[in-house]
């Protein structure tokens, strides 16, 4: 049957993608390092270092990850390719629409999991920080930023990342005027560094009573969760800290507590905040590892030589240019204005489907078109 032939031969045209793909991970390298650390795992004193064997079997999970993912989709590969010859010899037409759709998906799965390769940045493996703004417009921006809040987490959700809540401000009316999470995950900022800028909607307003439509702005920071013994210069004299009690009802998004901690970084005007840890303590060291992250994203990407040398009112973190807009009225689309990528299924977009915007950036980013 002529179908299954081609369908054979765009599963055999995977192949050399496949075996590049091994390449380019470092499969068996990956599995040296997973082997080593199962033996480290096994030794009689391996937990006497709590914080060194939680890092270990981290590490191992990440590996195993790897390895499983890749290892599935040369399995669906054979397995796929195998029932599209015997559904050929036997002239089973009944099952090319199964068959065709397993091909998709290991097609589909390749793809990703190519993707990831293009994740070399520094920082791009680590957990992700992402602090939402809303913008002039009152109650209409805030609940854009819930609306924002709400689809990143979805997002998150999809590839089994863990979301928490480490700060947020409710709106007067409804939504939030700010809100900070912390998305834990590998590849978690690789993914998501995309995301930062300002972000438009274009829609009738619910609490418009005249039905008119309105156009509101959020922006969103995205940055690295650096790993705790990290070592940054901060100078205390350049700190100042403050305390103040949880905002909003309690319950909605994170437990009230009395304990929440602001931190300003003086000499750049970074403003850091975190509650909802249960003691001060904890807050505090959230939050300053909040900091560290935000200062050394800076000075990466700005290719500062020291802490010392950002200045300013890091216009960079902040409010940048226009990103990508939603538009629910008189169409329906979101279109990323930096790729042209574009979904006219807006309810999609809001409940998590961000993959192909993030794609699209990462493939103009490694051909240098961003």
């Amino acid at each position: 049957m002529l179908l299954f032939e081609e369908l054979k031969l765009k599963l055999e045209g995977l192949r050399p993608e496949l075996r590049e793909l091994k390449e380019a991970i470092g499969l068996e390298v990956a599995k040296r390092e997973a082997a080593e650390l199962d033996e480290k795992a096994s030794q009689p004193d391996f937990w006497s270092d709590l914080e060194n064997s939680q890092k270990v079997l981290q590490r191992t999970k990440q590996l195993k990850d790897k390895i499983a993912t890749y290892e599935n989709i040369e399995k669906g590969l054979e397995d796929t390719l195998m029932l599209a010859e015997m559904a050929d010899e036997d002239g089973d037409d009944s099952l090319y629409g199964e068959i065709s759709a397993a091909a998709t998906k290991v097609e589909d799965d390749l793809s990703a999991m190519t993707l990831t390769t293009l994740l070399t940045g520094e920082y791009d493996s680590k957990n992700v920080i992402m602090v939402f703004h809303a913008g002039a417009g009152g109650t209409e921006a805030q609940d854009w930023v819930s609306m924002l809040y709400r689809m990143y987490s979805h997002w998150a959700d999809s590839h089994n990342f863990k979301v928490s809540v480490l700060d947020f401000l409710d709106g007067e009316e409804a939504g939030l005027k700010s809100a900070t999470i912390l998305i834990e995950g590998l590849n978690a900022y690789g993914y998501l560094k995309s995301e930062a800028g300002v972000h438009r909607l274009v829609r009738i307003s619910p609490f418009d009573a005249s039905g008119r439509r309105h156009t509101s702005f959020a922006s969103i920071e995205v940055t690295p969760e650096i790993d705790a013994d990290m070592k940054v210069d901060i100078r205390p004299e350049d700190l100042r800290v403050d305390t103040y009690h949880a905002s909003g009802a309690g319950g909605q998004h994170i437990n009230k507590t009395s304990s929440a901690i602001r931190i300003t970084h003086l000499p750049t005007g970074i403003v850091v905040a975190c509650q909802n840890e249960r003691s001060q303590h904890q807050n505090r060291e959230m939050a300053m590892r909040m900091l560290m992250s935000k200062l050394v994203e800076i000075k990466e990407r700005e290719h500062y030589d020291k802490i010392e040398d950002i200045k300013g009112e890091q216009k960079e973190i902040g409010w940048g240019s226009q990103i990508r807009s939603y538009v629910f009225m008189p169409y329906t689309l979101a279109k990323d204005h930096r790729t042209g990528f574009e979904n006219g299924n807006i309810n999609s977009v809001m409940d998590g489907d961000l993959d192909g915007f993030i794609n699209a950036y990462l493939k103009a980013s490694s051909l240098g078109k961003l």
